[in-house]
């Protein structure tokens, strides 16, 4: 798909409080940051959230057409992995090693494959230092006693993001107010205590605040100004207000013409059913409210490190990773995620739709659904005519959603309405109990469409892995498929108080049957 091909894709940005068409700065290209963790303990759900939303975008821009280059950071040197690893008696550098593996091991169980840098803040000091030189240089930027910080007066524009003065701002300086013109100066540069871990520097032994951090290896990699910036909405203020004023200081150009900012997750029992009624829809209202406001009301809230989240790794040892990418997908990325034990379970039990139809269209085609090709945009426009006019008009409604500043929600609601198709359509032209050529066909490209689809959102793009067990495993098969055949058999003999008997045995055992035209078949609840 050429760059004049492109279809429009309207993005919400936190900046101006309003969509707008994706108009890139180079045609054809998005360049796309997200801010990654401070690796100091083991990585929890909330880490997760920020790059599933923006895998997903990726992924949809890409279908689409768009060469993407994605950039998420870790940031490896910080007060709080100091204090962590003396804790632990372990080295920051040894420590931040552990905690970005097991960050980047959870994100590839849930499918985040996109991820085309990974810059370490370490990894950047040079770079760093260069960029606190330049707003030095540009008068923005002061040393006082080992630190150096951002002067906030000599950027007009600082508050923009949260639309708030920088009275509304200040704080009272922190410990080192002294050392500052103004309360509301924040650090680009940081003076080594005695132990701490430290680079050489102009102004002394030392490391680099946080902020500065991003602002420096964004440009590295992306440049000056680039398309997306992404992150959590408690990210707004300080971090983003303050990349802003720095890299807008020195470049004199936009940092990123796209704020994209997700909601915060939070506790909470099910908001609405996974596959219903679209959830976490935005209104006018929330998205003209100060981000600052709407980042203060959820993050009371939310789930973090302080309010105890578990690791993510225990997590999955309860769930399916694909249950909990579906549940992230289910609400728009602007609006909170009601995360917990509930939802969850509701997610699990949503995917199981789809997975009954990829085994009946498999028993039916002889054809299975994982290998099936994810096709692009261009290709689906072409051939989607072979699939009938509900499918098709089911697939119009998903893009326009996902066009839609990434509306997930309508998204997957979609695919749920998808799968009712399809089923009908199977239904009504008795394909379990009679193979016609021209259904079969049409069945075909369902699922090919289907395929497309859920594969925009990351989703059904490998077979489920089979439970731990082996050999139990396979004598339950074994079982089961005795137990089948002596239910059978009694149907046969028109003994359905026998019959009944084990459906419902079964049933309490948490074990669904399904009767076809070509046999019984089972599954787990």
């Amino acid at each position: 798909m050429t760059a004049t091909a492109l279809p429009q894709i309207e993005v919400y940005s936190t900046l101006t409080r309003k969509k707008a068409p994706l108009e890139t700065v180079r045609p054809g290209q998005v360049g796309m940051y997200l801010c990654g963790p401070t690796v100091y303990k083991p990585s929890h759900i909330g880490h997760m959230v920020g790059p599933v939303i923006f895998d997903t975008v990726k992924r949809h821009l890409e279908y689409s057409g768009w060469d993407v280059t994605w950039v998420v950071n870790i940031t490896d040197v910080d007060d709080k992995i100091i204090a962590e690893s003396t804790t632990r008696g372990t080295t920051m550098a040894k420590l931040a090693e552990e905690m970005t593996a097991d960050y980047l091991d959870n994100l590839a169980v849930l499918g985040v494959t996109g991820i085309d840098e990974l810059p370490k803040a370490t990894e950047h000091i040079g770079t760093i230092i260069t960029f606190i030189e330049a707003l030095i240089g540009k008068g923005c930027a002061y040393a006082s006693d080992g630190d150096v910080y951002f002067d906030v007066t000599k950027d007009a524009d600082y508050g923009k993001l949260t639309n708030r003065s920088v009275e509304q701002t200040q704080g009272e300086g922190g410990s080192t107010a002294e050392r500052k013109r103004s309360a509301a100066d924040f650090a680009l540069w940081k003076k080594a205590k005695p132990g701490e871990p430290a680079w050489e520097s102009p102004w002394g032994p030392g490391r680099p605040g946080w902020h500065i951090e991003c602002s420096a290896m964004s440009k590295a990699i992306l440049g000056p100004h680039f398309d997306i910036h992404g992150g959590g909405l408690d990210l707004v203020f300080p971090h983003h207000e303050n990349e802003i004023a720095q890299s807008e200081s020195l470049h004199d150009c936009p940092m990123a013409t796209f704020w994209m900012h997700n909601g915060l997750m939070q506790a909470a029992g099910a908001a609405g059913k996974v596959g219903g009624r679209p959830r976490g829809e935005t209104d006018d209202a929330a998205a003209l409210a100060p981000a600052a406001d709407a980042a203060a009301a959820q993050a009371a809230t939310k789930i973090s490190k302080s309010t105890g989240a578990e690791p993510f790794k225990n997590l999955l040892a309860r769930h399916r990773p694909e249950a909990i990418r579906m549940l992230l997908l289910s609400t728009h990325y602007r609006s909170p995620i009601h995360f917990g034990e509930e939802p969850l379970g509701e997610s699990a039990r949503a995917m199981e739709a789809f997975e009954r139809l990829f085994g009946r269209s498999e028993r039916i085609t002889g054809k299975a659904f994982y290998p099936l090709p994810c096709r692009n945009r261009a290709a689906g426009d072409v051939a989607v005519a072979a699939a009938g006019v509900d499918a098709k008009a089911l697939r119009d409604r998903f893009l326009a959603a996902m066009d839609d500043d990434f509306n997930t929600a309508i998204a997957i609601a979609t695919l749920f309405d998808f799968v009712r198709v399809v089923n009908k359509f199977i239904d009504q032209h008795g394909l379990e109990a009679k193979k016609q050529t021209a259904e079969l066909a049409t069945l075909d490209a369902m699922m090919l469409v289907l395929r497309e689809l859920t594969g925009v959102l990351g989703l059904f793009l490998t077979a489920p892995q089979a439970k731990a067990g082996g050999a139990d495993e396979a004598l339950v098969g074994k079982l089961m498929a005795l137990i089948i055949e002596i239910r059978a058999n009694a149907r046969k003999a028109k003994d359905f108080a026998t019959a009944d008997l084990v459906r419902n045995a079964l049933t309490g055992a948490g074990i669904m049957l399904e009767d076809r035209p070509d046999g019984t078949g089972w599954s787990r609840k």
